[in-house]
Parts: C-alpha cells; structure tokens; sequence
C-alpha cells in the first residue's frame, strides 16, 4: 500500500480544506464570510519576513483580511477575506506528529481565523471540540 501513496497536490489540499470548512460550525464560519481559502506550497518571501518566520516551514497558514466584526458600511471597497493554507509546511508537520491530515487542515483554519478575530485558545479549543 505504501508503495502507492503520495502527498495531496495543491488542488487536493485545497478541496480538502474546503471540505474541512463547510463542516465548521455555522456561527465560526459566518465570521469570515465569503472567505477565499487558497492552498500554496510555501509563503511568499513578503510574509515570511512580515512574520519575522526564521524558515518557509514556520506557517502553516495565514488570515488575510478584515473580518465582519471589524467592517463598517463607511469602508470602501476592498479585497476579500483570504486564508492561506501552506502545503510543504502542513505535510511535515503532519509527517511528524500523530494526527490525521484532514485534523492539521481543520487546525490550522480553525485557529487563522479564530486569532483574527481575537478568539480566546480556549475558544478555539470548543470549537475544534465540536467536531
């Protein structure tokens, strides 16, 4: 079996995560709706310094935008919500540890968007609970 067995590609992941955040609580997801989930290999050279990341292995994803809590009718326009999921970082990750690919993906957008909108661990932690 393991002879067969490869890494989801970029189009996998994403569907995967898509998945993933469909079956998130409703009241979770509604904080960022319309949100655009994109899956790369690695962050751009921009971000890893923005984030002050020693290695392109450091993020598993990133939030980019400006959630519903935080909009006004006054903004004008901009770019929609983004999560980032970086696949090459996930999948070693998750070569290193016990846990399930599909739990990494819900992991990793569960807390992008919960620190966005300032959720508590704890928060998140309930949420990830709900399963």
């Amino acid at each position: 079996m393991w002879t067969t067995a490869k890494a989801p590609s970029l189009a996998e992941m994403e569907a995967m995560a898509h998945e993933v955040f469909r079956r998130l609580p409703k009241g979770f997801r509604d904080l960022c709706e319309g949100v655009i989930i994109r899956v790369d290999d690695f962050p751009t050279d921009e971000v890893l310094d923005e984030m002050k990341a020693e290695s392109e292995f450091d993020l598993l994803g990133l939030f980019v935008g400006l959630g519903l809590p935080f909009r006004s009718n006054d903004d004008i326009a901009r770019l929609p919500n983004m999560v980032w999921l970086y696949r090459r970082p996930i999948l070693d990750y998750w070569a290193e540890h016990e846990e399930t690919l599909g739990r990494i993906v819900r992991h990793v957008l569960i807390h992008e968007i919960g620190h966005h909108f300032g959720l508590s661990d704890d928060d998140m932690e309930a949420i990830e609970a709900a399963d």
